[in-house]
């Protein structure tokens, strides 16, 4: 195709209303290119919503901006129902899966038994605060209680639990921090292995660091639960987690080829102040303070709490004075929400950006990788092609 493209035939029409929309210091040529472009991305919407019957049904919970949503879809599955209440993270959810409804409601109200829909796989990557290291300390320093004991977030586990006790799912994904096994003496983590396996399923755990598929350490504890009836002993015996393939990535593959906005540069005062805490610490003893990277580094995990400072992660930008902030863009390749999910979404761009710079960390920074999730839902598809084999019927959305 000619990179210049000559339009005939134009009808006055169309010619006023382009005319209308043109800016006083912008060219009909790039309103024409920008026309397009937004032509070329509805088309390729249009074609990611026209999917082949899935293979499974899943439910998303705690959805989040969909990270298991996009991993469990590149395995087949079809989401049949999503829950979060975060309404900035609902409106990227809801932006980027056109079409999509999601449950905004506190999962706690909701009927189970009428208003979730029978389905194959339930996704939960419940919140994590209350057992995290960092959330447990601040917990205890403001004199507040975590884990199960936190009133908000802790026993939202046990929200889970019903569903599953009420509708049966063959398999449950769960994920949560590292921190889970070791929180409260290891206490947390026997009560929710009783709670699994007295609701009739077979409980694997595996830690597994999102390194080996992008430049960040983000060790997190992926649970998988397979029920006992739905499959055959002979079936759960041969689960297993995969290997992490041997990828290492570095930095340079998410970052900017050039130097972005510079209002991602840390001021001159709050990077004084960074420097003056890490040392004061430091002092100490601790290893607390700032984290400063470059194009053949990998980082520390990405938190919520990066739109304050972003001292987990600062980049060397050597033309600054100052070290700067992933991008939001940025920090989305990090968390693995890379062009293969975005295109198959229809967004040729990338995934839009809907809501502020703020949220946009705040998001990221509670996510589940996109990738991690597809290479865990490969094993987990593994089992559930062992039943469907058995039952000898294709687990289709059709076939419900």
């Amino acid at each position: 195709m000619p990179k210049d493209l000559l339009v005939r035939n134009v009808s006055d029409d169309l010619v006023s209303i382009l005319e209308s929309k043109l800016a006083p210091a912008d060219s009909m040529n790039n309103l024409l290119k920008q026309v397009l472009a937004k032509g070329v991305e509805a088309l390729a919407s249009q074609e990611a919503q026209e999917e082949a019957p899935a293979d499974f049904t899943f439910i998303d919970l705690f959805a989040g901006i969909g990270g298991f949503h996009l991993g469990m879809k590149a395995n087949g599955g079809k989401c049949v129902y999503s829950s979060e209440w975060d309404k900035y993270s609902a409106t990227t959810y809801g932006a980027w899966f056109k079409g999509h409804k999601i449950d905004t409601r506190d999962i706690r109200t909701i009927d189970i038994r009428n208003e979730i829909p029978k389905h194959d796989v339930l996704l939960a990557g419940f919140p994590c605060q209350p057992f995290s290291i960092a959330g447990v300390s601040k917990k205890n320093s403001m004199g507040r209680t975590h884990g199960f004991e936190d009133e908000k977030q802790g026993n939202l586990f046990f929200a889970i639990a019903q569903i599953a006790q009420e509708k049966r799912p063959p398999v449950m994904i769960l994920e949560n921090v590292k921190n889970l096994k070791s929180h409260d003496k290891g206490n947390t983590w026997q009560v929710i292995q009783d709670i699994l396996d007295k609701s009739g399923y077979e409980v694997f755990h595996k830690i597994i660091d999102a390194r080996h598929w992008v430049p960040q350490h983000r060790e997190r504890i992926f649970i998988v639960c397979l029920r006992r009836g739905s499959f055959l002993k002979s079936e759960i015996a041969q689960f297993a987690f995969s290997e992490p393939p041997r990828g290492a990535p570095k930095l340079k593959s998410i970052l900017h080829p050039s130097a972005p906005d510079q209002k991602y540069m840390l001021t001159d005062g709050l990077w004084a102040y960074l420097q003056t805490y890490a040392a004061k610490h430091k002092a100490k003893g601790n290893g607390f303070g700032y984290q400063l990277v470059g194009p053949n580094d990998v980082s520390r995990t990405i938190s919520a709490r990066y739109y304050k400072d972003g001292s987990e992660i600062l980049i060397d930008q050597p033309e600054w004075p100052n070290p700067r902030r992933l991008t939001p863009a940025e920090a989305a390749k990090l968390m693995g929400f890379n062009s293969k999910f975005s295109k198959s979404l229809g967004f040729a761009r990338g995934f839009p950006q809907v809501v502020s710079d703020t949220q946009a960390y705040k998001q990221f920074g509670n996510s589940v990788s996109p990738l991690v999730v597809e290479w865990v839902g490969k094993d987990v598809k593994k089992i559930l092609d062992l039943r469907n084999q058995r039952l000898g019927r294709a687990y289709s959305a059709n076939s419900k």
